[in-house]
């Protein structure tokens, strides 16, 4: 599988609700040590910052846990959740805009056998990325990346490989939001139809 070129600065510029959209279809690359893996990404969510109740930057808030949101589009957010899970989300718009796509479910590509590895709970392929903090589990994501620039050789984005037309992708209110009020029914989940990688599957 050759390596094409990265994502350029402007893709992570646009509004969020498009880079979520668009980013169904790219490619995540991760590398480790000498070893780069990669997965397709097949389910998104978006985070409309201080006006989204369910968004880390709701009310404009800003902590030491998201001040990476504040960053310029093109940088990594991650998060740890439930104490156990990191979650990776790509940057949108300016600085300061404090918006974000949260990848959800990928389809892994390359580097299966340390994915594997890294999660031995999983006894299917499709099991592997199926969620977001598998995602992480997998392919090593960390504090340690958190505001890491998508421009660098660590942690990267491409273009799609696969073709994607909008006839391909559903749209759903987003996962484990009930109490960001109204919020919580907002059409911001992404994913490629029938794909078995997809969270929650059984639902699609």
């Amino acid at each position: 599988m050759a390596k094409p070129r990265k994502l350029p600065r402007p893709f992570y510029l646009h509004d969020t609700v498009t880079v979520a959209r668009a980013l169904l279809g790219c490619v995540l690359w991760r590398r480790l040590d000498d070893e780069l893996l990669a997965a397709r990404i097949v389910e998104t969510e978006a985070y409309l910052g201080a006006n989204d109740m369910a968004s880390h930057a709701r009310r404009g808030l800003r902590s030491e846990r998201n001040r990476s949101m504040y960053l310029e589009g093109g940088h990594a957010y991650v998060y740890f959740t439930y104490g156990m899970h990191w979650c990776l989300n790509v940057v949108t718009q300016e600085t300061d805009i404090a918006e974000a796509v949260l990848l959800r479910g990928a389809q892994p590509l390359r580097g299966i056998e340390t994915m594997r590895a890294r999660r031995p709970k999983a006894k299917r392929d499709w099991d592997l990325m199926n969620g977001p903090g598998k995602i992480c589990m997998a392919m090593d994501i960390d504090r340690r990346l958190d505001g890491e620039s998508f421009s660098g050789d660590t942690l990267y984005l491409t273009a799609r490989d696969v073709d994607v037309d909008d006839d391909d992708i559903v749209v759903s209110p987003r996962i484990g939001v009930d109490n960001a009020g109204d919020a919580a029914a907002w059409p911001l989940r992404f994913f490629l139809r029938g794909n078995r990688y997809v969270s929650a599957y059984r639902h699609v």
